[in-house]
């Protein structure tokens, strides 16, 4: 099937990545954008954009009626979800299929299979591959599910059923904890995903965090395009992820690859879709969950093989095969990512809100900004703080971590606070460079007042410059002009009657 048209089906950095592909493959495509995004870059980018009203997830980005009927108003022949939303909902997927759409991902089934946490948990257990001890379904009784703890043992994870990103997960480290931390998680997943679900999983301390990437074709071929590595994470996001990982050799890789395609193939799957793994002390690996979708993290791989990910996506869709098989994956290099989050480190990672006075990402050899924001944009408590990311490359980790440091150093942004700082910490510290760190650095290594004495000085300097900015509009308006930062939009705006 040739697909001509994509309603791109979420919004900031993805959602322009994915139409910059569109774009380069001469495929139109179609934005939907809440009331807060109504100037956003996605919105610029797309050849047609239609307004979802609302401002929360809930009454824009996760109506799944309200995505379909735009998408079949406006004729496209296929729906990219990106990542988060609605990107690993079986039902979503279903609807669009019913309706004649492509879903860009993996079928209904696929995702209920392994898109599902405690699902694919169960098909890892029937191939024999280890797995972290936890339930095998979703927590429908509090008082069972205290017992399943007990039984495992404290610490145990909270996690949800339904989706990633570190949402809807909750470490409980005793019983006086499990209540509380259970409302918290399933309001946190069902505000994120629209589904409350949650189940238990042991905790395991100090482990490795690596995943495997995989393309699946509907022909029966399905290659790992290798691993990334993604320890560095605070509150179970991710926030630097490199390939190849400091500790994986190539037999490991062989083996933890082929661990994932087994597993992905036992569920028939198809599309791009992402293993993670936990590696203990002495290097087993367990798994641990399968990523149904495009991940954030996606270009590390990119840059390394130098795959399209999003373009495979699309050709998978269409029906056509991978075209190549696994002896033809070829790794260069290595590839780091940061993630710019709207956030303040220096305050426990606070979300930091407001409007961009300026914001000029980084260029130059070897840098990729994937980026969803321009000067003047507004940053808003609606979504995940996450602004842009930056890649790096180099022929060796020591050449990627010393190009991500220039790149961070150019990196200006003023009128929200970001958690560059905090990346800048990491990349310099030694266990860092010396790839010797598991997923509670950040919690041993990390202290906000670290970096107290070098935000003040940002702080000032963005007090200052809003001030002037203020001052400037001011005069501006009672001269009755425009400001010199408005801007006039070329794309043209499309709305259904009585969707709001």
């Amino acid at each position: 099937m040739k697909i001509s048209k994509i309603l791109v089906a979420n919004r900031g950095e993805i959602a322009v990545r994915v139409m910059r592909t569109c774009r380069e493959m001469g495929i139109r495509t179609v934005a939907v954008y809440s009331d807060a995004d109504r100037q956003a870059l996605h919105v610029a980018m797309a050849d047609q954009a239609y307004c979802l009203g609302g401002n929360a997830p809930s009454e824009s980005y996760l109506r799944k009626d309200l995505i379909v009927e735009i998408a079949r108003h406006a004729g496209v022949d296929a729906i990219h979800p990106g990542y988060g939303f609605l990107s690993e909902n079986p039902a979503f997927s279903d609807l669009v299929s019913s309706h004649g759409i492509v879903f860009i991902g993996p079928t209904a089934e696929s995702i209920r299979s392994l898109g599902d946490k405690t699902a694919a948990r169960s098909v890892a257990d029937k191939l024999g591959i280890a797995t972290v001890a936890g339930t095998k379904a979703p927590i429908e009784d509090e008082k069972v599910a205290l017992s399943v703890a007990q039984q495992i043992g404290f610490p145990i994870l909270f996690k949800a059923a339904a989706g990633g990103g570190g949402k809807g997960m909750r470490i409980v480290r005793s019983e006086k904890e499990f209540s509380s931390a259970l409302r918290t998680a399933k309001s946190e997943a069902k505000n994120a995903f629209g589904d409350d679900r949650i189940y238990i999983e042991q905790y395991i301390e100090s482990p490795r965090h690596v995943e495997i990437q995989i393309l699946a074709d509907h022909h029966g071929n399905t290659v790992y395009l290798g691993e990334r590595e993604c320890s560095i994470q605070r509150r179970h996001q991710k926030v630097i992820e490199e390939s190849p990982s400091p500790i994986v050799d190539e037999v490991m890789r062989a083996q933890i690859g082929e661990s994932a395609v087994r597993i992905v193939q036992c569920a028939g799957y198809t599309n791009a879709g992402t293993i993670e793994f936990l590696v203990d002390k002495k290097k087993n690996f367990y798994f641990l969950e399968v990523n149904t979708r495009l991940q954030v993290e996606h270009p590390v791989t990119e840059s390394l093989t130098g795959l399209d990910l999003v373009r495979e996506q699309i050709r998978i869709a269409s029906g056509e095969t991978l075209g190549y098989k696994q002896s033809d994956i070829q790794r260069r290099g290595h590839a780091i990512e940061c993630r710019i989050c709207a956030e303040d480190p220096a305050d426990n990672f606070f979300p930091s809100i407001g409007r961009l006075v300026r914001y000029n990402p980084p260029q130059g050899p070897r840098v990729r900004v994937d980026n969803g924001l321009r000067t003047g944009d507004s940053v808003t408590i609606h979504y995940d703080p996450l602004m842009s990311k930056v890649i790096t490359w180099g022929n060796t980790r020591t050449e990627a971590i010393e190009c991500m440091k220039r790149a961070l150093k150019e990196f200006t942004i003023e009128g929200v606070s970001s958690t560059i700082p905090f990346c800048q910490f990491v990349l310099n510290h030694p266990e860092f460079c010396d790839g010797d760190f598991d997923t509670t650095f950040v919690e041993r290594k990390f202290k906000p007042e670290l970096l107290r004495p070098v935000m003040a000085e940002e702080e000032l300097a963005v007090t200052v410059a809003s001030v002037l900015l203020n001052e400037f509009r001011s005069a501006q308006s009672k001269n009755g002009s425009k400001t010199a930062t408005s801007e006039e939009s070329s794309w043209k705006t499309q709305r259904i009657n009585n969707h709001r």
